[in-house]
């Protein structure tokens, strides 16, 4: 595991970010406050969304500045808490960070050295959440070298993680991870699925997980997800108290499929209270934000 060294002032992440579209983001630590006295506030649920957006394709009739102001539209009305996203590119981001608000701040890089190729950035409530701490590794025999694929991937592929404070529930402390399976190597997605395990071991375990992705492959029929629930970790959509419609959640812009494969998802280690799960089928005029369906849980730490 890298080094998490302390600094002294608060990083501004996107200054950051503009910079480490040459040099992608090191392991950093970020100064902490201290807990506000008297009793614990009551806990809040936080909202979570996993969404592959799709890169920023200029293709019609699906392009990116077709489907920004969908997109824009969704994410304003469900206001996530945490918004891990996969595919998208810097330009891509610096757009949906502008939509979002000021509210809003993220963590990411691309995947690859000095690029402005996909990232796993994730969006958060700087209301709500303060990131304590946050780095990247990628899915590969050599993960702390940037940009490399070991596995045979079609693409290199990485995590990008974060240890947040909850502001709202009493300075509560959790590490919310993002990634993004190979499409197309079975072999992959297995050794990604047993590092992924394997980083998560290595996390301070009093505090809880919560991960979300696209894995590329149906839950409850691969190996990979298998790997992940083996290693200690829970499906939301399985373990929620109320849960919206199950549909397919890539849809390639195409009819939805209703009861198909859920190859998004939203774990998170076992302490973590699951209110409800949905797949979000939000368009516009019939035009969908992304060709995957995001999927969101609504969640209580501990």
């Amino acid at each position: 595991m890298p080094n998490h060294s302390r600094v002294t002032r608060r990083l501004g992440l996107k200054a950051a970010l503009a910079a480490a579209v040459t040099t992608p983001l090191s392991s950093t630590a970020l100064p902490t406050s201290a807990a506000s006295a008297g009793e614990r506030p009551p806990r809040r649920q936080l909202r979570v969304m996993s969404f592959n957006l799709r890169f920023a394709s200029t293709v019609e009739p699906n392009s990116w500045t077709v489907r920004r102001p969908v997109m824009r539209d969704l994410l304003r009305r469900e206001a996530p808490h945490v918004l891990g996203t996969q595919e998208g590119i810097f330009s891509q981001l610096l757009d949906i960070d502008a939509d979002l608000g000021p509210r809003y701040d993220w963590v990411g890089t691309g995947r690859l050295h000095g690029s402005r190729d996909e990232s796993m950035a994730i969006f958060y409530d700087s209301h709500r959440l303060r990131p304590t701490e946050y780095d990247h590794f990628w899915l590969s025999d050599t993960p702390d070298v940037i940009g490399s694929n070991t596995w045979g991937a079609a693409f290199a592929r990485m995590v990008t993680w974060v240890r947040f404070r909850d502001l709202a529930d009493g300075g509560q402390e959790f590490y919310a991870l993002n990634t993004h399976f190979d499409h197309v190597s079975q072999y992959a997605r297995e050794r990604s699925a047993a590092l992924l395990a394997e980083r998560i071991a290595g996390f301070d375990r009093a505090l809880p997980v919560v991960v979300t992705g696209d894995f590329n492959v149906a839950a409850h029929k691969n190996p990979a997800y298998d790997t992940l629930l083996g290693a200690g970790l829970v499906d939301t959509w399985d373990t929620a108290r109320e849960r919206g419609d199950l549909y397919g959640t890539f849809h390639g812009y195409k009819p939805l499929t209703p009861n198909g494969d859920r190859i998004d998802w939203i774990l998170t280690t076992p302490g973590v209270t699951a209110h409800r799960a949905s797949i979000n089928t939000f368009s516009a005029d019939g035009q969908f934000p992304s060709d995957h369906l995001p999927v969101q849980a609504s969640l209580s730490l501990e």
